[in-house]
């Protein structure tokens, strides 16, 4: 292959080619993902909450704590939330 108005065709050949082949293990990775997502279900637990929890997995510690403070602050606001005092006294 030749160079076309400076570009090295070998190159970007080489650079479509291995996209490609990421592209194809990508789709092969979410259809397993879909697939134990699957057996997950197929034993009774909860998907949805599964994927939370895979959420929170991936956050840092420190903002994980703060998201939770928020929400338990914004929820007892909206009295759908227990105080803080009495889930401290819960725990």
């Amino acid at each position: 292959m030749s160079d076309v108005g400076g570009v090295s065709s070998a190159q970007l050949k080489s650079f479509v080619e291995r996209i490609e082949r990421l592209e194809d293990e990508k789709t092969a990775v979410a259809e397993q993902v879909r697939e134990v997502f699957g057996e997950a279900k197929g034993t009774g637990f909860d998907v949805k909450i599964i994927r939370q929890v895979l959420k929170i997995r991936k956050m840092e510690t420190q903002e994980r704590l703060e998201q939770e403070e928020l929400l338990d602050l914004y929820l007892t606001a909206l009295g759908m939330g227990m105080p803080a005092s009495s889930s401290r006294e819960a725990a």
